[in-house]
């Protein structure tokens, strides 16, 4: 796999330039007191990394628990499996930071809750259909954002517990509904719905890291953002996830995902941009 990710390398980086304007833009905005030098070395393992990840995600479509097993290792799932024990739902919130795809296919097996996988569809009706079929394989239900409602109301109601995983890290369609705060040094809106949800249902919310240990090989562990989501005031948990977040990208920013254009939207005059202490 390593020699089909070195020839995507100079394909998408030296010959295509994929959105090379829009990843130094990004680290540029992002870490505005790093040097060049600095910024470029980010920016080339970065496109080293995003060709690992799209050949990753070929092999992740068609690869046995065993494989995912051995490439993706869950540290610490008995923090998780604890709320399974106790009859609990979970909410997971993570995001674009190294392998995201491992996780979704394997979130069923990986823990014992009913994994659901809570993301936007894919615009290609016919590509959507096979990735979402081999993304369920294992028993993982896709969800996207027209019927995640119904999906975790009917769940919740019948006492399944269900583990809903939740990239909250991607730019939302609606910026009226959404979290807004200083990220990277830019007014950022974050995806509000894992916190809605969890107040909702007063589900646990857990954070969970992706680490890469070298390539093709991934550690994930969680850690408790917020125990009980109805104790706590609103945009508790949404500011506990950006400072994580942050925490995560600053230990390795390669691993983000920089040619996404997180920072296409502006914020509404109306809508409140907070900065959390």
């Amino acid at each position: 796999m390593r020699f089909l990710s070195d020839i995507l390398y100079f394909v998408v980086y030296h010959l295509a330039h994929y959105r090379r304007g829009v990843t130094r833009g990004n680290l540029q905005r992002s870490y505005p007191d790093r040097s060049e030098a600095e910024r470029r070395g980010i920016e080339r393992a970065y496109y080293h990394h995003i060709c690992d990840l799209l050949v990753e995600g070929v092999h992740n479509l068609f690869a046995s628990p065993k494989s995912i097993l051995r490439h993706y290792k869950v540290l610490n799932r008995e923090l998780v499996n604890g709320y399974y024990e106790r009859g609990e739902s979970v909410v997971l919130m993570s995001s674009h930071y190294n392998n995201w795809e491992y996780m979704v296919s394997s979130l069923n097996f990986q823990l014992r809750h009913v994994g659901i996988g809570v993301g936007k569809p894919l615009n290609n009706k016919w590509v959507a259909g096979f990735v979402t079929r081999r993304r369920s394989r294992f028993g993982t239900e896709i969800v996207d954002q027209t019927n995640v409602r119904q999906k975790i109301a009917y769940y919740e109601e019948h006492h399944v517990p269900a583990a809903y995983m939740m990239l909250s890290d991607q730019s939302p369609s609606n910026v009226h509904k959404s979290y807004w705060t200083m990220f990277m040094n830019q007014e950022t809106p974050f995806l509000y719905g894992a916190e809605y949800f969890a107040r909702k249902y007063d589900l646990p919310v857990l954070y969970y890291e992706v680490r890469k240990v070298k390539r093709g090989y991934y550690e994930v562990e969680f850690s408790v953002l917020c125990e009980r989501p109805s104790e706590v005031p609103q945009y508790t948990i949404e500011a506990a996830y950006v400072k994580r977040l942050k925490e995560t990208i600053d230990s390795a920013p390669q691993y983000w995902l920089w040619s996404h254009k997180r920072w296409k939207r502006k914020r509404p005059e109306e809508v409140e941009c907070r900065v959390e202490s």
